[in-house]
């Protein structure tokens, strides 16, 4: 696919499973929530239970580590009929706990990438997820100095990039967002008519998954962040 990012200034990155890895450990809890109530449910049942739930609470919690405990907890109250033990509570908490203080892991590349592209271009942060816990993870990952903002939403549909580059002060035209996630980080993105390129993750969350009707192709798909110099460094 051919594509023109001479006109870009300014480069939006998401964070979890762009920047770093995020996916990988809430899939790796799931499997170990499962276990935990494995005297209750079936796997798969315990699966499409919290995923359920999980859900049902995004208006409440919104994105996140601690939403993902507390949709734990009411899935373990749901399947076992309220009689799951004090100690199996604990247990999740500390799951969660774990994923909090979890070592930042840097995908491959990115702060070469970052190196290459800073003051050449206006680089920012635009990610979902709870405040304290993006922020503790961009202060643990080393990549603060690399972004001219940073910005963690509540969501990242349409109306949530306009308003963000409009307080920017970003023009549509001159931006180019980055990220895993074809629902969040590119489908919202070219809608407003900006580039966006799509770099996958190796696993997604049902969540973020889209149709292949929905799916557009006037975007770049690339298989590492670092293929991107090939389009902007020069």
């Amino acid at each position: 696919m051919e594509v023109d990012f001479s006109h870009i200034k300014t480069i939006g990155f998401d964070a979890d499973d762009t920047l770093w890895v995020n996916e990988t450990y809430f899939r790796d809890t799931e499997e170990k929530f499962a276990e935990l109530l494995e005297g209750y449910e079936t796997k798969n049942k315990i699966d499409q239970e919290l995923f359920k739930i999980e859900m049902a609470n995004l208006d409440i919690y919104g994105y996140g580590i601690k939403g993902f405990m507390l949709s734990m907890i009411e899935s373990a109250l749901d399947l076992s009929n309220n009689k799951v033990s004090q100690e199996t509570i604990e247990k999740i908490l500390n799951l969660g706990k774990k994923m909090i203080s979890h070592p930042v892991q840097l995908l491959d590349g990115v702060e070469e990438v970052l190196s290459k592209l800073t003051g050449k271009y206006r680089l920012i942060v635009l990610t979902k997820g709870d405040l304290l816990d993006q922020e503790r993870k961009l202060e643990k990952s080393g990549l603060s100095q690399y972004f001219h903002h940073v910005e963690v939403l509540s969501d990242k549909k349409e109306s949530n990039y306009r308003n963000l580059l409009e307080h920017l002060n970003i023009d549509v035209n001159e931006f180019l967002m980055i990220g895993n996630s074809l629902k969040s980080d590119v489908l919202p993105i070219l809608n407003l008519g900006a580039k966006a390129v799509h770099i996958p993750f190796h696993t997604t969350w049902a969540h973020e998954m889209v149709s292949k009707d929905e799916i557009m192709n006037d975007h770049l798909k690339l298989n590492s962040l670092k293929d991107i110099l090939k389009y902007l460094d020069n």
